[in-house]
C-alpha cells in the first residue's frame, strides 16, 4: 500500500496505488484526489480516482471481472520520487503479464505531466494487439461533456462535444485516420471501448468543465489514442443529485513484440475556467515543448 500528497502551485494532489486506505476503495489508482486552490472539492469522486489505469485488453477473458479490471487486481507499488514527482510500478500482471510504470510530475501553477511505459513480458495477447484504458471519475459536474477538436468524418476540424446518453452508447471517439479494428472472442461482454461515436477527433486533447475550472488532458500523439465517455461510469453523487461521468482515454499498440517498451506522454491541466483560445495555446505550447 502506498500514497502521498503533493502541493505544487495551485494544486493539491494525492497519488496512490491500487490498495485500499481509509475511505479509498481497493483497485483504484493514479490520482486519488485533485483539488485546486480556488475550488471547493476534488474533481474526482471520493474514494475512486482520476487517470486511473483500468483495463488491459487483449480480446480474450473479458467475462472474468478480475481479468476485465486487471490493473486494479494486480500488485502495484507507489514511490515518491521528489516533492513534485511520484511513480506507480506494476510488475507483470496476473493474466497478461504486462509490466508498467506511470510517472506523475507536477509543475506550477496547474500542470500534471504523466509518462506511461509498459513492457509485455510474455506472448499473452492472442490477437496481436495491446489495448489499455484509463478512467477519470468526475464528481457530479453540472456539465458531463467532453470537448475536443474534430467533428464527423464529413466535417472540417471544429469544436465538438461528446455527452453520451447512456453507458456503452457511442462511447469512443477515434482519430480521423484511425481505422484499426480490435478483435474479440465470440460472446464477449459489452464495453465502452467497443462502441464508437460518429464523431472523430483531429487534435489529441480534450477538456471538461468542473465548477469554475477546466480539466484539460493532452497527448503527445494521435496514433494509438482514443477518447471515451460514460455519463455514469463513476456512480451517483447524492449531494449534487446526479451521476458521475467518466472522462476516459485509451492507448493501443496494433502489433507488439515481447520485451519491447511502449508508451506515451500526457499533460493534464486543472485551472480556472479560460477561453478556448487559451486551451489551444496550452496545447500548442506543450506540443512544441515535447518535440524539442
Amino acid at each position: 500500500m502506498g500514497h502521498g500528497e503533493f502541493q505544487v502551485g495551485d494544486l493539491t494532489v494525492v497519488v496512490g496505488d491500487n490498495a485500499p486506505h481509509d475511505n479509498q476503495r481497493a483497485g483504484y489508482n493514479g490520482l486519488w484526489s485533485l483539488r485546486h486552490r480556488t475550488g471547493s472539492r476534488s474533481i474526482f469522486v471520493p474514494g475512486i480516482a482520476g487517470l486511473n489505469f483500468e483495463h488491459i485488453v487483449s480480446g480474450e477473458g473479458e467475462e472474468d471481472r478480475k481479468v476485465f479490471f486487471e490493473p486494479r487486481t494486480s500488485e502495484m507499488t507507489y514511490r515518491k520520487v521528489s516533492d513534485s514527482e511520484a511513480e506507480l510500478h506494476q510488475p507483470p500482471t496476473h493474466t497478461h503479464f504486462l509490466e508498467s510504470w506511470t510517472n506523475f510530475k507536477f509543475e506550477a501553477p496547474h500542470y500534471i505531466d504523466m509518462t506511461f511505459r509498459c513492457r509485455p513480458t510474455q506472448h499473452a495477447f492472442p490477437h496481436g494487439y495491446i489495448a489499455l484504458f484509463w478512467a477519470s471519475y468526475i464528481s457530479g459536474p453540472n456539465d458531463k461533456s467532453m470537448y475536443f477538436k474534430g467533428g464527423t468524418k464529413g466535417q472540417n476540424n471544429a469544436w465538438s462535444q461528446l455527452c453520451t446518453p447512456s453507458h456503452n452508447t457511442n462511447s469512443t471517439v477515434r482519430h480521423r485516420e484511425d481505422d484499426f479494428q480490435m478483435k474479440f472472442a465470440d460472446g464477449a461482454p459489452n464495453a465502452l471501448y467497443k462502441n464508437f461515436s460518429p464523431l472523430v477527433f483531429d487534435e489529441p486533447f480534450f477538456y471538461g468543465n468542473f465548477e469554475n475550472h477546466i480539466f484539460l488532458v493532452m497527448f503527445d500523439r494521435s496514433d494509438g489514442i482514443r477518447l471515451t465517455h460514460s455519463p455514469s461510469g463513476g456512480g451517483f453523487t447524492k449531494e449534487q443529485n446526479t451521476s458521475n461521468p467518466a472522462w476516459d482515454f485509451q492507448f493501443f499498440v496494433p502489433n507488439y513484440d515481447v520485451t519491447e517498451e511502449y508508451g506515451f506522454k500526457a499533460r493534464a491541466v486543472f485551472r480556472e475556467t479560460c477561453s478556448r483560445e487559451v486551451i489551444e495555446e496550452e496545447f500548442s505550447k506543450w506540443k512544441s515543448k515535447t518535440t524539442e
